[in-house]
C-alpha cells in the first residue's frame, strides 16, 4: 500500500490531524498550509510540509514510514538541511517522524540523531499506539490494523461520520477516502466484502458500488485484487487533482481511468510537481505516446 500517498490525502482532508498527533490544541492548525515539496539537488521529497503564515510559528517537516529503513533519519536530516539551504526560511522548524509501528524505527541511532530527538527537533509518533481521537485517528487505526478488524473500524468511522459531520461534501470526501484505504490496504477483499462494510445509503455513493452496478458481472478474485489497487490509485489521484486544480473534465477522468497501475503510481509522484492542469496534458501525451 502506498502509505505516503494516503497520508498526503489524509493531511489534505483533515487539516488539524498533524497537531492532533502532536497532542497540541487543534486551533494551532490555523494559519498553516499543507503542501509537498521536492528538494531539487538530491531529488529528495518530503511527504509533507506545514508552512506557517507568520515568522513566530515553526515549519513542520512530516515524514511517514511504514517499512524498515535503517537510513531513515539520515535521509530526513539531509532533506531538511538541503531545504533550509535552498529556501532559507526565517521560521524555526520541527520534524515529525510518523512510524506505522514502533519496531519500524531504526534501532541504532547516532549521537547526532539522538541529540535532535532529545532536543525536540525531531518528534516521533507511533500510529499503532495512538489513543482514541477524531475520525481521522480512526482512519489511521484502519490503515495500521489487521484485516479482521477492518469491518469493525469501518462501522465505527461511518457511524461517527453520520453523527459528527453535517457538511455533505465533507461526508462524501470521508467515504471516498475510507474506500481508498480499503481497496489500497486490503487488496484481497472482494467488492462484495467491501460493500458489506457500508450501509446501503453509504455504499451507493462509492465508486466500488457504482462500477459494480455498471459492469453487472462477477469478476475473478485475482482480477479483483489488481483492479482494486488500480481503482484506489485512480480515485485518490482524481481527488488530489480536483483539490489542486478544480473539477476535472470527463476527458481527464477517462484518461486517468485508462492508466495502468504502474502509470498511476508514476502520476501520483509527478502530480506533486505540477503547477497547472497543462502539466497533466503534457504528462498524458508522453505516456500514451509510449504505448
Amino acid at each position: 500500500m502506498r502509505t505516503d500517498t494516503i497520508f498526503y490525502q489524509l493531511f489534505l482532508t483533515f487539516h488539524s490531524l498533524l497537531f492532533e498527533l502532536l497532542g497540541q490544541p487543534l486551533e494551532n492548525a490555523n494559519g498553516y498550509q499543507f503542501t509537498s515539496v521536492e528538494v531539487k539537488e538530491k531529488a529528495f521529497r518530503f511527504d509533507g510540509i506545514f508552512m506557517p503564515d507568520s515568522v513566530e510559528k515553526p515549519i513542520y517537516f512530516v515524514e511517514v514510514q511504514s517499512q524498515n529503513k535503517p537510513e531513515f533519519y539520515w535521509e530526513l536530516i539531509a532533506e531538511i538541511n538541503i531545504y533550509l539551504n535552498q529556501y532559507k526560511p526565517v521560521q524555526d522548524w520541527q520534524a515529525v517522524a510518523i512510524f506505522a509501528k514502533r519496531n519500524l524505527e531504526p534501532e541504532t541511532l547516532s549521537g547526532y540523531q539522538q541529540e535532535l530527538i532529545a532536543s525536540g527537533r525531531i518528534v516521533r509518533i507511533y500510529l499503532d499506539e495512538l489513543p482514541p481521537g477524531s475520525i481521522a485517528i480512526n482512519l489511521i487505526e484502519l490503515i495500521v490494523s489487521q484485516e479482521k478488524r477492518a469491518s469493525e473500524l469501518v462501522t465505527e468511522i461511518m457511524q461517527r461520520t453520520r453523527i459528527e459531520i453535517t457538511d455533505a461534501a465533507v461526508r462524501q470526501g470521508i467515504i471516498e477516502l475510507l474506500e481508498t484505504v480499503l481497496v489500497s490496504k486490503f487488496s484481497k477483499l472482494s467488492r462484495q466484502e467491501i460493500e458489506a462494510m457500508f450501509q446501503l445509503s453509504d455504499i451507493r455513493q462509492t465508486r466500488v458500488y457504482q462500477e459494480a452496478k455498471q459492469e453487472g458481472r462477477q469478476e475473478g478474485r485475482q482480477e479483483g485484487r489488481q483492479e482494486g489497487r488500480q481503482e484506489g490509485e485512480a480515485r485518490l489521484l482524481l481527488r488530489q487533482f480536483s483539490k489542486r486544480f478544480g473539477k476535472l473534465s470527463d476527458r481527464y477522468v477517462q484518461a486517468i481511468d485508462n492508466l495502468e497501475l504502474e502509470q498511476l503510481e508514476d502520476l501520483g509522484e509527478a502530480l506533486l510537481d505540477f503547477e497547472n492542469i497543462s502539466d497533466l496534458d503534457r504528462w498524458l501525451e508522453v505516456r500514451f505516446a509510449e504505448r
